[in-house]
């Protein structure tokens, strides 16, 4: 059956693109309902220190970046990946999100997809990155064919004026830079990875947290460069300021903007990018569908101790594939179905009837 995608947006796409995005949940609305994604907090150190985030470790009862319960090595991650990928055989995606940056640990980070690339290939791979360190290591993000990534740009300001409100410093070259000077150099080094990122073929998701009194104004100017640069898609996410969280934001009393408020901000930047509308500020070690975590029943007590070798079988690739089959009959079938809905909507539409039809499910794209 082919990939093309019944999503009016996605079938418009180069096939190339399409066969990319198919069962990668966060860069598909439909991929979301049927295929799931693992994070591996692999990642503790960071490089930059951001005003809106407070990473977390030990932490089971917070749902959001920066959080995750168990710290692993890059064996143990690999370990989890793959009895995880046996017991949840939609898995489609690792990401290494965290809860630091995952190229400002890039030891530990490329280990682990090697580690996963070697004994998992029908996986896709992908980071997360504020992209300070993104041109160092787009060649070897090839070299492993990770050909998604995740990048937090919140400003496009060259002056730096916005950028310094929002990082008080970052560590660069051996050495911690503050203020304007700290935020011009992360976006020049944001703005150049990207690009050749964007010329290496990789898939670009951005990031942006939208900030009230910060840059609720400026982000339709993100957007604006965004494609410029020719990033994929675009995700406008709120701001978790609650003061319990203790990121420096919560802590000064910056709110989150209401639903009013972010719904013309990402109206605004819908103008120029295609906008992710299904994300969910996932923990770094999230597991399961989007908005389904169940990171909770895959501690490394269960893995840790079990072979690679063991740990393949219990993989159980060829079952995968089977699985993962299925799935995509469903969604053949499924998109007939709505595409069906589709035009009986716009015949009833064009006679002048209307129908009020309420109606409770599961979701899985209906």
């Amino acid at each position: 059956m082919s990939c093309s995608s019944s999503n009016p947006a996605e079938a418009m796409m180069p096939q190339d693109i399409q066969d990319k995005i198919h069962n990668h949940p966060c860069y598909s609305e439909g991929a979301h309902h049927h295929y799931a994604r693992i994070h591996v907090a692999v990642a503790p150190a960071c490089n930059i220190q951001c005003n809106y985030c407070n990473r977390k470790y030990d932490c089971s009862n917070e749902s959001r970046p920066g959080v995750t319960s168990e710290r692993l090595t890059p064996e143990e991650s690999a370990k989890k990946v793959m009895y995880v990928g046996g017991e949840v055989q939609r898995l489609s995606v690792l990401g290494i999100a965290g809860p630091g940056d995952a190229l400002a640990n890039p030891e530990k980070t490329f280990k682990t997809f090697e580690l996963v690339r070697e004994r998992a290939s029908d996986l896709k791979l992908c980071l997360s990155t504020n992209g300070l360190e993104l041109p160092a290591f787009v060649d070897e993000m090839v070299k492993y064919d990770i050909d998604h990534i995740t990048v937090t740009i919140n400003s496009v300001d060259t002056t730096g004026e916005i950028g310094s409100l929002i990082y008080p410093w970052i560590f660069y070259n051996n050495k911690r830079i503050y203020g304007k000077e700290a935020a011009q150099i992360l976006l020049e080094r944001q703005i150049e990875g990207m690009k050749m990122c964007v010329e290496k073929g990789i898939l670009i998701k951005a990031n942006s947290v939208l900030i009230p009194g910060v840059n609720d104004k400026h982000l339709p100017e993100v957007a604006k460069k965004l494609k410029e640069i020719g990033v994929f898609l675009h995700n406008i996410m709120p701001i978790i300021s609650e003061p319990e969280h203790g990121t420096a934001f919560g802590l000064a009393g910056v709110p989150s903007a209401t639903d009013q408020e972010q719904m013309a901000v990402q109206e605004a930047c819908g103008m120029d990018m295609k906008l992710m509308q299904h994300c969910r500020q996932c923990r770094a070690d999230a597991v399961g569908l989007i908005g389904e975590d169940r990171g909770a029943e895959f501690t490394k007590n269960i893995f840790s101790e079990m072979s690679f070798d063991a740990l393949e079988q219990h993989y159980n690739i060829t079952a995968r594939q089977d699985a993962q089959a299925k799935i995509e009959e469903f969604r053949f079938f499924l998109d007939q179905a709505n595409e069906r809905v589709r035009k009986e909507k716009e015949d009833l539409s064009s006679d002048g009837q209307t129908i009020l039809v309420a109606v409770t499910t599961a979701g899985e794209g209906m």
